[in-house]
């Protein structure tokens, strides 16, 4: 029995490994997902063949109360409001370790001290600390998303200090739990600093970066696994957190990157605090605004179309319209493609994931890198909700805050539409000098609705 478990683990392991590579393209997402659950279906089954401490109609009854909880939120909850799901995603499965390394100490403490050994210690410590951060953090990271607390940077000065400070009494406070393993206080005082450190480190954090901060947190949720894997020994455990935690950790390396930010800035709690300090605005931006009419014969005399979608179209549920504009153009016979910005709306592949709802199809998702080039020689670009990822001031203002920012070369393209409700500045709170260009025109209103009346005026056309 015991080797038929470990060999369980072993293809759960592959599984999870080759359901992570897929998940690197879009069109074999859906599999490399399905995959993974399968190895995750697979990890329980071998999991609890080995356990005495619940029986069979006990397990069943938790699994059926999780299941109808999960089915219930995965009807319920809209696709705009994923992100905020993902951060709750998160914060659970650090509760999940957290309470796990909580439970085995106690127990150990209270029956067999002299098995709180030095591997045990760390291990319980480690998830503890990463396990508490990434609670909190993630509760508070909600929050903002959700619009229950503000999404603006909250700081005050000392900040650093003081999460500097707190992380040296964690260490302090770990050696003491070597020394005094069953003194309950230190333990206490461990469970206290690392909740306070998760939402200390989330709070100074603003909504511009959310997509890294939940890419972060889901890091900080597989290196808690991770650490509980070796609390419990169990071997499919470290192997899932390892892969959380290293892909988790590349994919906000990423995100970094296509935002200009430093990964060490995120670590130290600070991120985003810089982004409204100096907006570089220079003299008011005077746009050419175009109507309905106007547009659809834009799109109807076009021969290529790239769309820029951002979080307001996620906002205006304009996912299902955009796609019905699709299918005009492609009865004209115009080539029409999505250009995606790596960190276009709240979470990574947010954009990805509302055009796919729509049935629009994968091969039509270009990544930033792979459609930057074609700008130059694409007819119409239609921006519809986004604003900084296509700020040319990211390349030619030294002094804005978002200069040197990868972004979408829409400005370069022939003609440039955008779709937005007002003149409203981005997340980075400066002006798109792109509403200002001679080759820009702005769409003005709610996007489901004005791009549900441009379809309407295409179809009279045909």
């Amino acid at each position: 029995m015991s080797t038929a478990i470990q060999i369980a683990y072993l293809i759960a392991s592959i599984l999870f490994i080759t359901g992570i590579k897929l998940l690197s393209k879009t069109k074999d997402a859906r599999r490399g997902n399905m995959l993974s659950a399968i190895g995750m279906l697979i990890a329980i089954i071998a999991t609890l063949l080995t356990i005495n401490v619940l029986s069979l109609v006990e397990i069943a009854v938790c699994m059926l109360i999780g299941g109808a909880i999960g089915l219930f939120y995965a009807t319920k909850v809209a696709m705009t409001k994923i992100p905020e799901m993902v951060a709750l995603f998160n914060g659970f499965g650090g509760l999940a370790s957290f309470a796990v390394a909580l439970s085995d100490y106690f127990l150990k403490s209270n029956t067999s001290l002299e098995s709180l050994d030095a591997v045990n210690l760390t291990s319980i410590i480690l998830s503890v600390l990463i396990g508490g951060v990434t609670f909190t953090g993630s509760l508070i990271a909600y929050l903002k998303l959700d619009g229950k607390v503000s999404g603006q940077p909250i700081t005050f000065s000392g900040q650093h200090l003081l999460n500097l400070v707190l992380l040296i009494a964690f260490v302090a406070t770990s050696v003491l739990v070597f020394l005094n393993p069953g003194n309950l206080v230190f333990i206490g005082a461990l469970i206290g600093i690392s909740l306070l450190l998760g939402v200390l480190t989330v709070i100074p954090i603003g909504g511009a970066d959310m997509p890294v901060v939940i890419s972060l947190l889901n890091s900080y949720s597989g290196m808690a696994a991770c650490a509980t894997g070796f609390i419990l020994n169990n071997n499919v455990l470290i192997v899932a957190g390892s892969l959380v935690g290293a892909s988790g950790i590349i994919l906000t390396q990423i995100m970094c990157k296509a935002m200009n930010r430093s990964l060490t800035n995120v670590l130290l709690g600070g991120f985003g605090q810089t982004v409204t300090a100096a907006a570089g605005d220079g003299p008011a931006i005077v746009v050419k605004e175009i109507g309905v009419e106007e547009t659809a014969m834009l799109f109807d005399s076009a021969s290529s179309v790239l769309v820029v979608p951002g979080y307001g179209m996620a906002v205006a549920q304009a996912q299902h319209v955009i796609r019905e504009l699709m299918e005009q153009c492609e009865k004209r016979n115009i080539d029409f493609r999505f250009a995606i910005h790596p960190v276009a709306g709240r979470m990574p592949g947010h954009m990805n994931v509302l055009l796919a709802e729509a049935n629009i199809s994968y091969d039509k998702l270009i990544e930033m890198e792979s459609i930057n080039d074609d700008f130059p020689n694409t007819d119409l670009v239609f921006v519809v909700g986004a604003n900084d990822v296509v700020n040319p001031a990211a390349r030619t203002n030294p002094q804005s805050p978002i200069y040197g920012m990868p972004i979408l070369n829409a400005d370069k393209a022939r003609t440039v539409i955008v779709s937005k409700r007002s003149m409203g500045k981005g997340y980075a709170g400066i002006e798109n000098e792109l509403f200002g260009y001679p080759n820009c025109l702005m769409l003005f209103g709610d996007a489901k609705q004005t791009i549900t009346k441009v379809v309407g005026e295409m179809k009279e056309m045909s």
